[in-house]
């Protein structure tokens, strides 16, 4: 890194359904778990401060109400957006803390008023449900690949009136399981769509190396005002990190997941960077936290 990254918590929860009834999604502790590591300093973070999330309450939500929370979820996507935008502006690299995938929408939002951006989206799902594929839609945390390309509901896929926040041909989706291990991905969706995906398969087959070369180029278009990297921490493999919401096995090894954010993160066009739905309540050993933070050390060192 040349820009000194500055470290912004944003512990919503709100995309999330509860592991158990009458529980709460555990991923809004993950800053603290990170920061408990010396993330801050080991990336040598300016102190960007907490973005505070609206209570969790699902309250008398039911199948077919559209996505739980969206009207929090719209109002923390504003402020999120805000905090992201003025360091962006302000020449910073933001290093956003979750928190579940639903936080992307407040960075997608920030860059959306700032340019036309791109989004690098590492996830053992594709993240792309929405009304036109699943009756199941619900939890923005299953859909943020969606609403930031502007399928769903207005109130979360057109704030502002800058649907979609992402295009298409912006994004690039990198690190989904197998159809195999993930049935549910849109593979065939995607492809029609024109939305550049890499599975672990094709990692593997290609090698990381190639694969984030492939998605820097795309990401690097002089069409771009910039991109931004979105990571879910279910990206790798649950034997190396099991404490996330939906386990899957075939995910990415810790070197694969370092060799393709690496290349990305180096970039100078790259506009920042989060990380979402480690679950520090699932990992009373801190195992997880720590892989996560030696994991963002060895590519967000300063230089």
């Amino acid at each position: 890194m040349t820009r000194r990254p500055v470290l912004i918590e944003a512990p919503s929860n709100l995309g999330l359904s509860p592991a158990v009834p009458g529980t709460v999604p555990g991923c809004a502790k993950l800053p603290g778990a990170l920061r408990e590591q010396g993330l801050t300093r080991r990336i040598g973070a300016l102190e960007g401060g907490v973005v505070v999330a609206p209570r969790y309450d699902k309250g008398g939500w039911k199948p077919g109400d559209g996505v739980f929370h969206a009207e929090q979820i719209a109002g923390y996507t504003g402020r999120l957006a805000d905090r992201v935008e003025r360091h962006v502006r302000a020449g910073d690299f933001p290093v956003v803390l979750g928190g579940d995938c639903s936080i992307v929408l407040g960075s997608a939002l920030a860059l959306r008023r700032a340019g036309r951006y791109g989004l690098a989206y590492f996830d053992g799902h594709d993240d792309f449900r929405h009304p036109g594929n699943s009756e199941r839609v619900g939890a923005a945390g299953g859909e943020g690949a969606a609403l930031v390309t502007g399928r769903g509901q207005a109130d979360l896929t057109d704030l502002e009136g800058l649907r979609p926040y992402v295009r298409d041909e912006d994004l690039y989706l990198l690190g989904l399981r197998d159809p195999e291990n993930e049935p549910e991905n849109s593979f065939d969706e995607l492809t029609s769509l024109g939305i550049a995906h890499a599975a672990v398969a094709t990692v593997r087959e290609r090698g990381a190396g190639e694969v984030a070369r492939d998605a820097r180029e795309r990401l690097e278009s002089p069409e771009l005002d910039g991109f931004w990297v979105h990571m879910d921490a279910d990206v790798l493999d649950p034997g190396v990190l099991p404490a996330v919401d939906s386990r899957e096995p075939g995910g990415l090894r810790r070197d694969e997941v370092r060799d393709l954010l690496g290349p990305l993160l180096a970039s100078p066009r790259c506009a920042g960077f989060q990380l979402t739905i480690y679950d520090p309540d699932l990992d009373p050993g801190a195992h997880g936290a720590v892989l996560l933070t030696d994991l963002l050390a060895d590519v967000l060192a300063p230089a």
